[in-house]
């Protein structure tokens, strides 16, 4: 089937490379319908790596290598080591897996899709962490089918964070002036309603840091989910200069991200038949460790 006949919910309701969990299915079964609970369990499994000691844990050598965990099923594989407990018992925070924004993102949409839900995993930035400025972030945003409309629910916000950063709206339906979808921080930009150094996180901002988002995002969309600091294709560096040829791209890219589903298919065909945009078989990952070079297979 091509894919200007698929129904974008049905794309999204299944899993892709990156979400499938493989032999840990099991550990999917059972879960709850519930996107509170669901919130939950993500929660009990996952500790962001960047807030573990405000939860007096230490992160360790071996924390910082969890958190290039890209597929699910390794994730899995790693809660799996703690013992055979569902997901759906909390472990204890020293002995969950560290990760970040995108992997909470990530591992709600997965159980979304095991339950037949369309989800997808969204980069851009969080207008609640600091004020005045604009977060590298992920969230998952859920197909919600009484209300018929999409839904962004950022999974990483419990009790805690949400006391610490005074969020004053529902994390479970974010609204789109909290979280700027990277292409409509493309857009702002571009028609001065924003400065781009008012985008990205600890010293890395600007432009750059924009579009690196904004082509994540895409490739997001397209089900490959990868992680904030892999780049490939056309992502530039904070030194490099766009072109206006860079620029247009970007455009289009930014005006399709934001766009509703009636554009899936466009969406679909964009990315893939753009070697700038397309996750390619090698991409380069920009570790603690320095650059590697890693193979991908994404189907």
């Amino acid at each position: 089937m091509s894919d200007a006949a698929v129904n974008p919910l049905d794309f999204y309701s299944g899993y892709g490379s990156i979400t499938d969990p493989g032999a840990y299915n099991p550990l999917f079964q059972g879960l709850p319908g519930d996107i509170r609970e669901l919130c939950e369990i993500v929660q009990g499994q996952i500790l962001h790596i960047h807030w573990a000691e405000q939860y007096g844990v230490e992160v360790t050598e071996e924390n910082q290598k969890e958190s290039n965990l890209r597929f699910v099923s390794k994730q899995l594989e790693r809660v799996a080591q703690g013992g055979d407990s569902p997901l759906i018992k909390a472990r204890p925070k020293e002995e969950r897996f560290m990760g970040t924004c995108r992997d909470f993102a990530t591992f709600l949409c997965a159980m979304l899709r095991s339950q037949g839900i369309p989800a997808r995993s969204r980069c851009g930035f969080g207008a609640y962490f600091m004020p005045d400025y604009f977060e590298d972030h992920w969230i998952c945003e859920y197909w919600n089918a009484h209300e018929k409309r999409w839904v962004m629910v950022d999974a990483q916000l419990d009790e805690f964070q949400r006391e610490q950063i005074h969020l004053r709206f529902d994390p479970l339906d974010v609204p789109d002036d909290q979280f700027i979808i990277a292409g409509k921080a493309w857009q702002m930009c571009r028609t001065d309603q924003a400065d781009p150094d008012g985008f990205g996180i600890f010293d890395m901002h600007g432009w750059w840091f924009i579009q690196g988002n904004l082509i994540r995002d895409l490739a997001s969309l397209n089900k490959a989910e990868l992680l904030p600091w892999d780049v490939w294709g056309g992502m530039k560096g904070a030194d490099e200069e766009f072109t206006m040829e860079d620029m247009e791209l970007m455009d289009r890219a930014a005006a399709l991200t934001v766009s509703d589903d009636s554009v899936f298919p466009l969406i679909r065909s964009f990315y893939l038949e753009n070697d700038q945009l397309q996750v390619p078989p090698t991409i380069t990952s920009m570790t603690d460790d320095g650059p590697q070079e890693i193979s991908l297979d994404l189907g």
